[in-house]
């Protein structure tokens, strides 16, 4: 009797083994759908100059590691407040940007990690300059946002 429960348990344990990976893998390639549609509409809204559309894709404190120093924002509103797009367009003879790769190096339910390479491009449509970057984005309440970016980015 006591064997027949064992064997049963085992048996219902190797059953459910592979479910409950494949449903945390479920998760996981999930999570990284949501983020990387994030990083998407953050691209998209920098290039569109909408500073409101572009803040709704960080989660804040924002934090932004580069030029040797480290930048934290505490708020949606000041990050809107101190976003200059016609200032940073003239001090880089910038026109757009563009992801050049995105790869996930680190995936969890709520937090990814992705290795990021982007160029950036003048108005006569050169590519001027590349940069490799690491972004941290989370899932918090529900909503999944950009945390932090850590750049070789001036």
């Amino acid at each position: 009797m006591m064997l027949t429960r064992l064997m049963r348990s085992a048996l219902l344990l190797i059953t459910l083994v592979p479910c409950l990976n494949h449903a945390e893998a479920g998760d996981s390639s999930s999570a990284q759908h949501q983020a990387q549609l994030v990083m998407d509409e953050f691209m998209n809204a920098f290039n569109a100059r909408d500073k409101v559309r572009w803040a709704e894709t960080l989660l804040f404190p924002h934090v932004r590691i580069a030029s040797s120093g480290v930048t934290v924002t505490p708020t949606r509103e000041e990050f809107v407040a101190d976003m200059d797009f016609e200032a940073f367009a003239a001090r880089f003879n910038w026109q757009h940007s563009r992801w050049d790769s995105i790869e996930a190096v680190h995936v969890g339910p709520d937090k990814v990690h992705f290795k990021v390479v982007f160029t950036r491009v003048n108005q006569q449509n050169e590519a001027y300059a590349t940069f490799d970057s690491l972004y941290i984005l989370q899932r918090v309440d529900g909503r999944w946002g950009i945390r932090a970016r850590s750049s070789f980015a001036p």
